[in-house]
């Protein structure tokens, strides 16, 4: 028997208390070393035995080999007349374990010792390093610009570096060695060198969180986020909705003088926020939803599909729109409905539009001249299809329409609709 340097041990109990590495389980690693070390040094084709006593470093060695009555191979075989000289019990076909000189296991080990023990710590960090950031997923943290690996770029993240890809960037920003920036944890994935944390600047969680970072009233649910939508380094739809109600959702992120929304656009490189105020009603949220615009009316020209005209001011029009449709389309995904914008021109001209074509339309109906057209017209009756299926006393109630007047211009409809059809 022999041991390992007597240094050994204390150390192996420091680097369990402070790394959580159990002794026992480096210990196992050196034996398994030392005994790989030992077959390279005297050939593979030996069955080498060894084990070192936890409590005070001893390491003790045997060769294992089966005892023969003929040897064909030494390495592995013993006769049976040089067995019973070490254990007189020993039979042919049973193994015999033949002590070593231990003083050559433990210069050996002493060697290994270390290397093995560097490397367990560096296991144990790494996974360490991963459990630690393989809980922040989804989350903000705050790193430095470290260096450029083409477009893509390295952050410091204190322990370990991140990749920010191309991709999670957004097009708008541009950053310099030794920026301090925060970054979206995206994925972390377990690799042999550490753990592969992948990072995002253009993810919709970003806004969320950083709202989450320096509104108390987010955090903690008070307000609440209801859905939020964004186009990386243009603009970021928000609709909140408050669970109290003596808080203001809207003024709670604002903050007194933007003191809570300032910081999170200073994050986000000057990216316009606007915060919604949640509703269950359409009419309301999808005027909140075009914010900055100011929103004259709101028609639902079909409900069931969920699409709406939206009429705004002249002036409100590029606002409503927004730089290449932005504003309107950030507005359409924060509401579920497809929107229509249009000035109030627009639309007046559409509406003179459409009525002088129902004219034109209607006076092509035989019995039907200009004044009646015009009462038609007035009351609602501009599409053919819906005078051909009216009945006499819904055009009756109408001035200057008498019953046969009726009778003859919902037949004029069905003919002129049979005619179209051919």
């Amino acid at each position: 028997m022999a041991e390992v340097k007597s240094e050994l041990l204390p150390v192996l109990e420091q680097i369990e208390k402070e790394k959580g590495i159990k002794k026992e389980e480096i210990l196992k690693v050196i034996e398994g070393a030392v005994i790989s070390a030992y077959k390279k040094h005297v050939g593979r084709d030996v069955n080498v035995e060894a084990k070192i006593d936890p409590g005070i470093g001893a390491i003790s060695a045997c060769v294992i080999k089966k005892v023969v009555e003929e040897i064909k191979n030494p390495n592995l075989e013993i006769l049976l007349q040089e067995a019973v000289v070490i254990d007189p019990q020993s039979v042919v076909g049973n193994e015999i374990r033949i002590p070593l000189d231990t003083q050559e296991f433990s210069r050996i080990a002493a060697q290994i010792s270390k290397q093995v023990i560097i490397q367990k710590i560096r296991e144990s960090e790494r996974t360490s390093l991963y459990d630690e950031f393989k809980a922040k997923e989804g989350n903000v943290v705050s790193g430095m610009v470290y260096r450029f690996i083409g477009d893509n770029i390295v952050v410091d993240l204190n322990k370990t570096e991140g990749i920010l890809p191309v991709r999670e960037q957004s097009r708008h920003e541009n950053f310099h060695v030794g920026e301090h920036i925060r970054v979206l944890i995206l994925n972390v994935e377990k690799i042999s060198r550490g753990p592969r944390i992948l990072l995002s600047r253009s993810h919709i969680d970003l806004p969320r969180r950083l709202f989450e970072l320096e509104v108390p009233e987010v955090y903690e649910k008070v307000v609440e986020i209801v859905k939020l939508v964004r186009s990386p380094g243009f603009r970021t739809k928000i609709a909140v909705i408050s669970n109290n109600p003596r808080v203001d959702p809207v003024g709670a992120c604002v903050g007194v003088k933007g003191s809570r929304i300032k910081p999170i656009i200073d994050e986000l490189r000057g990216e316009r926020i606007d915060l919604i105020p949640y509703s269950k009603e359409p009419n309301k949220f999808i005027t909140s939803a075009l914010s900055p615009a100011k929103v004259v009316s709101v028609n639902f020209v079909d409900p069931a599909n969920k699409k709406a005209e939206v009429i705004v001011t002249d002036d409100m029009l590029p606002i409503a729109i927004g730089k290449k449709g932005s504003n309107v389309a950030l507005a359409a995904r924060l509401t579920g409905w497809e929107i229509r914008v249009k000035s109030e021109s627009q639309k007046k001209q559409e509406i003179e539009t459409k009525t002088v074509q129902a004219v034109e339309t209607i006076t092509q109906l035989p019995g039907v001249g200009p004044k009646i057209a015009e009462v038609l017209l007035k009351s609602g009756w501009t599409e053919i299809e819906k005078i051909a299926s009216a009945k006499p006393d819904d055009l009756t109630v109408l001035h200057g329409i008498g019953e046969k007047t009726a009778q003859s211009i919902i037949d004029s409809a069905k003919k002129f609709l049979k005619l179209r059809k051919l």
